[in-house]
């Protein structure tokens, strides 16, 4: 059933009215992991009395309903491209969806948390798909809600998981160690704070959504799993093509990779497996896409939507090439009941810069040997 939108962006709410779910997302596939949330828990059924806004805010919009989803907008083109387009799912879907500039100025933080400090307040669950973000982990610093839920940015879910464990700060898992830089220190308190609300309690409960394999959560965090139900029901199923695909990664402009054995492995594995288009990751440079379009001869594919949505739209190769990434785990779940085989390569040890975190390789490893329903392909040997 689709939800009924009682209110309408340029509504203001009214000053004593109580929120259900806030949820706040910065990707595209946050946006789509809130959405499976809220398909898995109907939350978008409205209570008796009330009517529903999902806010993945617009300027001037209103704030109510049961779950309101707010998009802390990122600057980069490719990212807000697929965030409009999966805000236009959200409406299809009957929800109402605001976007908030939350990096349009050097004031729009101020403008952005002044503007949410009460709906903060009042909300009775918080729903995050970026624990690691400052902006969020500032937000959570305003909320007194009880129920606090983590959905999936990708394999970063793992890693969030693993420090929330044994009580470390959350930092990504590519940030090269060391000593933290001064913007760290100065943002320590914040942090710690974030990481303390996001420790189960027994005035809190915390939940974590997730397609990655969690085997060992933290004590008291209840794990749900997402298995795209939302994406197989509205979508598909794909028609399948004889050939192969593969699937970018952004690991060369995180500092992770080295930019020639990259291109180098794409060449090998595209002859290899007869790949003809590459299916870009949407932080991929326009410099490194265009060298991977001249000496490869594939088709360079910028989506529109997250990756899971377009594979089961179709049309879809028989065959998807991976390197180590959230795709190997969640493809398999999109694409479950098709005859699509997912097949990961390793990364190379070789391949790793300077620049790359002691911990890149050990995490690398650990999201191929853990995923499901995948082929595993050795690492590309003999590139330059």
């Amino acid at each position: 059933m689709s939800p009924r939108a009682a209110g309408s962006a340029g509504t203001p709410s009214s000053g004593n009215q109580t929120y259900g779910t806030l949820a706040f997302v910065e990707s595209p596939v946050q946006l789509l992991n809130v959405l499976e949330w809220a398909h898995l828990n109907a939350v978008q059924e409205p209570e008796p009395g009330a009517g529903l806004t999902a806010v993945a805010s617009e300027p001037g919009g209103g704030l109510g309903g049961i779950l309101t989803l707010v998009v802390l907008s990122p600057t980069d083109p490719m990212t807000r491209g697929q965030l409009r387009r999966m805000a236009e799912l959200a409406r299809n879907e009957g929800y109402e969806v605001r976007w908030e500039e939350a990096r349009g100025g050097t004031a729009a933080p101020f403008q952005t948390i002044g503007g949410l400090a009460g709906a903060l307040r009042r909300a009775r669950r918080i729903v995050m798909g970026d624990p690691f973000s400052r902006y969020v982990q500032l937000l959570l610093t305003i909320t007194k809600a009880r129920d606090l839920v983590v959905v999936d940015d990708g394999t970063a879910t793992m890693e969030f998981v693993g420090q929330l464990a044994r009580g470390e700060r959350l930092v990504r898992w590519h940030r090269r160690g060391g000593r933290p830089g001064p913007r760290d220190v100065l943002f320590a308190p914040v942090s710690a704070s974030a990481r303390r609300r996001l420790t189960p309690s027994e005035a809190r409960q915390v939940e974590i959504f997730s397609s990655m394999p969690i085997s060992s959560p933290p004590e008291g965090v209840r794990v749900t799993v997402n298995d795209f139900s939302w994406t197989r029901a509205r979508f598909g199923p794909p028609r399948v093509t004889k050939g192969a695909d593969l699937v970018g990664t952004s690991l060369v402009e995180t500092g992770v990779v080295d930019l020639d054995r990259y291109v180098d492995a794409v060449t090998s594995l595209a002859k290899t497996h007869g790949a003809t288009r590459y299916f870009a990751h949407r932080r991929e440079s326009t410099e490194k896409l265009h060298r991977l379009a001249v000496e490869t001869g594939l088709e360079i594919v910028r989506p529109d939507l997250p990756l899971e949505l377009i594979a089961r739209r179709g049309p879809i190769g028989r065959t998807i090439l991976s390197f180590p990434s959230t795709v190997v785990h969640t493809l398999p779940l999109a694409l479950a009941g098709t005859d699509v085989r997912v097949a990961v390569c390793d990364i190379d040890p070789t391949w790793l810069t300077q620049n790359a975190s002691p911990r890149a390789q050990g995490f690398l490893s650990g999201v191929t040997g853990t995923a499901r329903d995948v082929t595993r392909l050795q690492a590309v040997t003999g590139v330059a």
